[in-house]
């Protein structure tokens, strides 16, 4: 059984879609980084998408941590046309399918983008592996929009005792998983 630690990237202060977009993270609270890189477990290896927001997170987060190179394959959605774009310009263009994309997440994909269950396809072989590997993983990819558990800010500044509590609502800790295959 192994043990996964989801993480969000740091703050990108991006008002627009953000995918595939390599733009980078605000990392400039370093108090907050040591709070949840003392929280998450010392032995844990640390991989990331190979975009420079996650990269520079799983850095910071990464210590003393064995750091596993970049997986491509758990970068964000990729929003295709939107991204770039801000959400309300994409809701006035593309009312039904962007409603339809957030509201009945499966099949339906942006423009030149991928769908939720093309997104879990290509980041499924990749946890399977590091399943197979390791027994504790922390992994630094998603965002608030392709994570329907991950729906807060990076910058809610939580206390040590509240990082405990590992309370996902307004955590950067979007999701703790366990993954059989070991």
């Amino acid at each position: 059984m192994s043990d996964w630690f989801w993480i969000r990237h740091g703050p990108t202060h991006e008002k627009n879609f953000t995918g595939w977009r390599d733009v980078p993270a605000d990392l400039s609270d370093r108090a907050l980084i040591d709070r949840l890189s003392a929280y998450l477990p010392p032995e844990a290896v640390v991989v990331s998408s190979d975009l420079t927001r996650s990269v520079t997170t799983a850095d910071a987060l990464a210590g003393g941590r064995t750091r596993l190179p970049h997986e491509a394959d758990l970068r964000e959605f990729h929003f295709g046309d939107w991204d770039g774009r801000h959400w309300s310009d994409v809701a006035q263009t593309d009312p039904q399918l962007s409603r339809d994309f957030w509201e009945k997440p499966g099949d339906i994909m942006a423009p030149n983008g991928e769908s939720w269950n093309m997104a879990a396809a290509r980041a499924r072989p990749v946890v399977d592996r590091l399943t197979a590997a390791h027994n504790s993983i922390i992994a630094v990819r998603i965002s608030a929009s392709s994570s329907p558990r991950c729906n807060a800010p990076w910058t809610a500044a939580p206390t040590p005792a509240w990082l405990i509590k590992s309370t996902i609502s307004a955590s950067p800790i979007c999701a703790k998983t366990r993954a059989s295959g070991r």
